[in-house]
């Protein structure tokens, strides 16, 4: 399974007399450490765009967020989730689509396509799976684009499924960022582009 769920055994509290200093809570576990990003350290405290701007794999995302003029947007305050397609995943669509997309008089189907890979809030991985487990197995997300986006398992991995009925799965989940979450997945998510 992609996620795992830490527990944490409950020490019983041992009375005390009243002379003696009040016991020191346990510190809380650590937050784990961010995971690399096409071999690119990843920070808890950059932007969604500084990050993604460090991660090789993710150059033709960082392109295409700035030709459609969103950088300013996702350096923002947020928060924001952010499904992140891979390079190899832009490299999946028919050849000269991201091409296309990047041109100037294409910045408005290529801004709806981005902004429906970004879902407002910060959530988790394992907020995910809690959606999916309440939706009786599935989640639907209203992505930032307004259309709906339908997360699921298959498999152990989490599923997202775009309007047309296209999969994507999660590759790198809780990639956290100062303004948000971005979960890396395998392909690009297409709205209802009409």
């Amino acid at each position: 399974m992609l996620f795992s769920i830490l527990s944490l055994a409950a020490a019983p509290i041992i009375a005390q007399a009243q002379s003696a200093p009040a016991p020191t809570p346990p510190a809380a576990p650590a937050a784990a450490p961010n995971p690399k990003v096409g071999g690119a350290d990843m920070f808890a405290d950059k932007t969604i765009v500084e990050n993604a701007a460090a991660a090789p794999n993710l150059s033709t995302l960082v392109a295409a967020v700035k030709a459609a003029g969103l950088v300013e947007t996702l350096v923002g305050p947020g928060p924001f989730t952010v499904f992140a397609p891979t390079n190899d995943a832009f490299g999946r669509l028919a050849p000269g689509t991201v091409d296309a997309l990047l041109k100037p008089e294409s910045k408005p189907t290529l801004t709806k396509i981005l902004t429906y890979h970004v879902v407002p809030g910060a959530i988790s991985g394992l907020q995910l799976l809690d959606m999916i487990k309440a939706g009786g197995g599935k989640a639907v997300l209203t992505t930032v684009a307004g259309q709906p986006l339908t997360v699921e398992l298959d498999g152990g991995a989490v599923k997202l499924t775009d309007s047309n009925g296209n999969p994507a799965y999660v590759e790198i989940p809780d990639v956290r960022q100062s303004n948000g979450v971005v979960h890396v997945i395998n392909g690009v998510l297409i709205p209802k582009l009409d």
